[in-house]
């Protein structure tokens, strides 16, 4: 299947390593140009190299103001033009509600909420008909993980702030959506299952609370990134895609 993405250009912040590096690789696969971002200069730096000639790093963070319009501005000098945005933020300190100190949810809400926030604004006032700006979640979005509070409480807020956008862009032909992991092979979920002390506990997890019986693999997380952000799903917006292998119980 065509996705319509040569010479198309996109910023994946978060692109460096985990999910969004994974939507990075799939978008430049299918012949699109992208800025990956990170916060440390020498690994976006080397995490653009790994992508080839179509990537550049930036290193920014997302709870900085100026961050927004740095990056616009870098797509469209260093590949001519600014066509997406794929908002994908490190998650969260874990913990539960006695854990978490006031820092942390000030810290979190600078950059997980208010940062997307900007980054978001930023790309509307930027992007023409067949623009699309992307969020990368949780099916926290959805389903209050245990013993992630922080996220239980700014995920679901965003996707709301994701709804409110598609609507509001929707007239002028720029597609917003979230994409809802749950259980993906990388790092961090390797980090967070290994929170339980329970064997029982990371059983229940890993195999009953998924039909497929499996993590999902970041390639797989990464098609349905650059679909999403591909004018191929052109009469797709407003929604929460959930890429958990059938976890999630609702509709």
């Amino acid at each position: 299947m065509d996705l319509e993405l040569k010479d198309r250009v996109y910023i994946v912040t978060g692109g460096t390593r985990g999910l969004g590096n994974a939507v990075a690789r799939e978008l430049i696969a299918d012949g699109a140009k992208v800025v990956i971002t990170g916060r440390d200069a020498g690994r976006a730096a080397e995490a653009a190299a790994e992508l080839g000639a179509n990537a550049a790093g930036v290193a920014v963070d997302n709870a900085d103001p100026e961050a927004a319009q740095r990056l616009i501005d870098t797509a469209r000098e260093t590949f001519g033009g600014f066509d997406g945005i794929l908002i994908s933020v490190g998650g969260p300190p874990a913990g539960n509600i006695a854990d978490n100190t006031d820092e942390q949810w000030q810290s979190s809400f600078e950059s997980v909420f208010l940062g997307s926030v900007r980054l978001a604004r930023a790309a509307a006032a930027e992007l023409g008909d067949g623009g699309t700006i992307g969020f990368v979640l949780s099916i926290t979005v959805h389903e209050p993980a245990p013993g992630m509070v922080i996220s239980n409480g700014l995920r679901p807020g965003l996707a709301g702030f994701a709804k409110a956008l598609a609507d509001e862009l929707g007239p002028r032909g720029i597609r917003v959506f979230g994409l809802l992991p749950g259980r993906i092979g990388t790092d961090r979920m390797r980090e967070l299952d290994g929170l339980s002390a329970d064997p029982a506990a990371r059983r229940t997890a890993n195999e009953s609370g998924i039909p497929l019986r499996r993590y999902g693999t970041p390639e797989e997380f990464g098609r349905a990134g650059a679909f999403l952000l591909s004018p191929a799903a052109s009469y797709i917006t407003g929604v929460m895609l959930s890429v958990d292998g059938g976890a999630r119980h609702g509709f």
